[in-house]
């Protein structure tokens, strides 16, 4: 593993952002109440909620598919005839 790559990725970086006054004074309350550490700390921390949400969606997405193609009636066709179909399909739409 390249512990260095890892690392540099986790290292804080400085980014700016505008947001509304309504969150602004929502953060504001949560650190002078305790709830939050830090302003930086609770956005941090809600970023890696909403992104751990969303691979969780994406995940369940595909699995719904691979679910769906599973159970898919019509019999399967060989990789090579499949293939041989996106070749006639890609060039059919290149020649016309």
């Amino acid at each position: 593993m390249d512990y260095d790559r890892v690392e540099k990725r986790n290292m804080a970086k400085p980014l700016q952002v505008t947001l509304s006054d309504n969150l602004m004074q929502d953060i504001a309350d949560a650190v002078e109440s305790g709830r939050a550490p830090t302003a930086d700390e609770l956005v941090s921390q809600a970023l890696e909620a909403y992104f751990e949400a969303d691979r969780k969606r994406r995940l369940e997405a595909l699995r719904a598919r691979v679910e769906t193609a599973l159970n898919d009636p019509r019999p399967s066709v060989p990789i090579g005839e499949a293939f041989e179909r996106i070749r006639n399909e890609i060039s059919i739409c290149h020649s016309g």
